[in-house]
């Protein structure tokens, strides 16, 4: 499975391997709009982290969310059992031909991401290629708007403080 490693200190690293064994600040998981768990790198995500998050999840949209995430959202949770200090969950568009704002909204999901973590001052997180599974994305052309959306982002922002 391919993983992109966003670091803001400015760093972007492409990788191949489980996400729920990143070992970083958080990991992004690929959620559907119900936040409901399902397959893929969010049923991963779900099983690896355990009921916690799911709870986690269901308060989300019981208070935040009550109509789902919408595409090119994110939220956090806690890790649950997984050794990282959270998890970032975002809802990338499905793929429509490309003509329904799809770039736009895959961007926002990186760019609303990495801004949740760097207000939580998280300098290392891992993306899995969203939307590329069954909301059928092209992989080359989402591999190209999520290096734009990180690497804009990680140009435009200072690097966080370290946490005391």
């Amino acid at each position: 499975m391919e993983t992109i490693r966003a670091y803001l200190s400015g760093r972007l690293e492409v990788a191949v391997g489980d996400i729920t064994r990143y070992s970083g600040d958080a990991i992004v998981n690929a959620a559907n709009s119900a936040l409901a768990g399902g397959g893929g790198v969010d049923g991963a995500i779900h099983a690896a982290a355990g009921q916690a998050v799911m709870e986690a999840c269901q308060a989300l949209r019981r208070d935040a969310w009550p109509d789902g995430l919408p595409a090119g959202k994110a939220a956090v949770t806690s890790a649950g059992r997984l050794p990282l200090a959270g998890i970032i969950h975002t809802v990338g568009p499905v793929w429509r031909g490309g003509r329904a704002g799809e770039e736009a909204l895959l961007a926002s999901a990186y760019r609303t991401s990495l801004e949740l973590a760097r207000d939580r001052r998280w300098r290392r997180v891992a993306f899995p290629a969203i939307s590329t599974g069954v909301y059928g994305y092209p992989k080359e052309l989402a591999a190209r708007v999520a290096y734009d959306a990180a690497a804009a982002f990680l140009s435009a922002n200072d690097e966080p403080d370290r946490k005391s």
